[in-house]
């Protein structure tokens, strides 16, 4: 496997509130992370940060994952201690008073990802069918296009957009939604913040990935053609790709 992380401030935000990474344990297995903060001030900065390396501190305390249902068990696990931090935070340091952060994590092994999501951040992927969306959004208009009461044409520009229905941190108890899909040598999983996916058509997310360039170039390419369609939020995304061997770039 090979993977790159990049996150950019955007051309709007004057700070990034965005945090990720990709992380091996002692079997070549990934761990894959995106977090978007949310809060006054810095404190979604601080939200996404404390998500990303409370579970990276328990990933790498793992030798392997050699199931879908462990993968799965071990990401509710973490996600919880990663809730529990978040929070106990945001009630002991009142600057941080109500900040939370979306997630989505996915454990990869040679043979599946399991993917966990709280919030709008999303995952793909892409293989000889194509891209697809695994994950689902947790957002206000979601439930909207769910419910029928909007198309998801009129979604993309509703003014409420940016609301949340789940984040991570802010409650004592948070419910991750869980995938699992076959990952084949060839395919590619695609980790995003909204600052990603809100500025590209899924056909642009494709047309990228399909490229015959660099994993490295496909990462410059979504974060400068994101700030070229307005830049407007921070944008995060890991790229994953199952290669031969599980050699990290």
């Amino acid at each position: 496997m090979i993977s790159v992380f990049r996150t950019d401030k955007g051309r709007v935000r004057p700070y990034n509130e965005d945090h990720g990474g990709v992380f091996a344990n002692a079997a070549g297995d990934r761990l894959a992370i995106v977090a978007d903060g949310m809060g006054g001030h810095n404190a979604g900065d601080v939200a996404s940060q404390m998500a990303i390396e409370a579970m990276k501190s328990q990933w790498m305390q793992i030798d392997r994952i050699q199931t879908a249902s462990q993968a799965e068990q071990w990401l509710k696990t973490a996600i919880s201690e990663s809730n529990g931090k978040v929070l106990e935070h945001s009630q002991n340091f009142s600057e941080c008073s109500g900040m939370g952060t979306t997630l989505v994590a996915a454990v990869c092994t040679a043979g599946f990802c399991t993917i966990a999501n709280i919030g709008d951040s999303r995952g793909y992927l892409f293989n000889e069918s194509g891209l697809a969306q695994i994950t689902e959004d947790h957002s206000l208009v979601n439930e909207l296009v769910k419910s029928g009461e909007i198309t998801k044409e009129e979604a993309e520009h509703h003014p409420r957009k940016n609301v949340l229905t789940r984040a991570l941190g802010t409650e004592p108890n948070v419910a991750a939604d869980y995938y699992t899909v076959m990952f084949e040598q060839g395919d590619s999983l695609l980790l995003c913040s909204d600052g990603l996916s809100n500025k590209l058509a899924q056909q642009e997310m494709q047309q990228i990935l399909e490229a015959t360039i660099s994993i490295e170039e496909k990462a410059e390419s979504f974060i400068q053609m994101a700030n070229e369609n307005g830049g407007e939020d921070n944008i995060t995304l890991v790229i994953l790709e199952h290669s031969a061997g599980l050699e990290s770039e």
